[in-house]
């Protein structure tokens, strides 16, 4: 598959402070990428670095196989969709779109042959007399990448595009962007703090923090084998429990918590007995109220602090009984269970659903 976007070892530093460090990564030709991290760990600094707003400090940027050092934002093959999408408002829907198409010299039917079928491609025919003000939010939206999409880049750019937006319209947006990429076949590179954006519509993933990529993967494999304690727990919901890695006899190893509980631990090969540890377990692998427990199983009373509906992603926060540690348990949707605060359940999982890393001795993003 032909590359259309090549960073290799791109840093980019503001005096003594790194913003990017040290970052490579190959974007495929018509693939969804996003890059994905909180506020601050350098994902719109990268993005401003591959537009030309931003010279890095160090590396190098190719699109399609040409290097960009030194070649100037509006010389480059590649467009940029902002969060507050920068439309004109004293220009109708085609004057928009067309804005581009002028500014580089392109005049008459060919323009309007353009711009018209670009609005079909995104689902808006018949809206080019329409003033700017008459749209919805994903309306705008789409006219935003419209105009960018006339100018045939390689690569579409997108910063936090669906953060203006209310959260019902949000949700629609991120299924109509995944439809819209696929369709027009463009190469698209996608920021978001919000991981829900990035899952649903990504081929790939990079999860970047403090200027770096800590993994870069398909949704799939970020949310099932994270490789950090931070993708961990950035990436979906996952309770976090942390202790000693300790081995009994048999040869298994388990953590102890307050109490004396101990619970199993699949303990992956790099770690080792007496080394502190956090266990990630995710709220969709715990059991609640399971008939005979199989051999090899964490197998836990918890009570009930409070019940948090939110239809088919309904929870559970617990805290372990003799314990003040804290466990959020989805609450099963096939089989109706009529659970209340304060009720005694029992919670089961398997080990080999969690995952487990040395500790790093700092907060997670969560606790930050």
């Amino acid at each position: 598959m032909p590359i259309d976007l090549s960073v290799r070892d791109v840093s980019k530093r503001f005096g003594s402070f790194t913003a990017v460090d040290h970052v490579s990564f190959e974007v495929e030709t018509g693939k969804f990428f996003s890059i994905l991290g909180p506020s601050g760990c350098g994902k719109t600094t990268l993005l401003r670095m591959i537009a030309g707003f931003y010279d890095f400090s160090s590396g190098s940027i190719a699109i399609r196989g040409q290097d960009m050092a030194g070649v100037e934002a509006n010389k480059r093959p590649v467009k940029l969709v902002f969060q507050h999408l920068a439309l004109f408002p004293m220009m109708d829907v085609k004057e928009n779109i067309a804005f581009g198409l002028r500014r580089r010299g392109e005049r008459g039917v060919a323009v309007r042959r353009k711009v018209d079928d670009i609005l079909d491609r995104v689902g808006l025919p018949g809206f080019g007399d329409k003033k700017i003000n008459q749209l919805s939010g994903g309306q705008m939206q789409r006219v935003a990448i419209a105009r960018c999409l006339v100018l045939e880049p390689v690569v579409l750019l997108l910063d936090e595009p669906l953060g203006a937006l209310d959260l019902k319209l949000r949700e629609h947006m991120k299924v109509e962007l995944k439809k819209l990429q696929t369709e027009v076949g463009t190469t698209f590179v996608y920021i978001t703090h919000d991981q829900s954006e990035a899952m649903v519509m990504s081929d790939y993933v990079a999860v970047m923090n403090r200027g770096h990529f800590e993994q870069l993967d398909t949704p799939q494999n970020l949310y099932s084998n994270p490789a950090t304690s931070f993708v961990a727990q950035f990436v979906g919901e996952n309770n976090k429990i942390a202790g000693k890695l300790d081995r009994d006899g048999s040869g298994h190893f388990f953590i102890t918590l307050e109490g004396g509980m101990r619970l199993l631990v699949a303990k992956p090969a790099t770690l080792q007995a007496g080394e502190s540890v956090e266990v990630f377990v995710r709220p969709e692998a715990m059991s609640i109220n399971p008939g005979p427990t199989p051999e090899g199983m964490n197998k836990v009373t918890v009570v009930v602090k409070a019940v948090l509906f939110d239809g088919g992603n309904s929870r559970l926060l617990c805290v372990i009984e003799g314990s003040s540690k804290e466990l959020l348990v989805r609450l099963p949707q096939a089989v109706p269970y009529e659970v209340k605060a304060h009720d005694r359940i029992c919670v089961v999982w398997d080990p080999a659903r969690a995952v487990c890393f040395r500790s790093a001795g700092v907060k997670t993003y969560d606790e930050l």
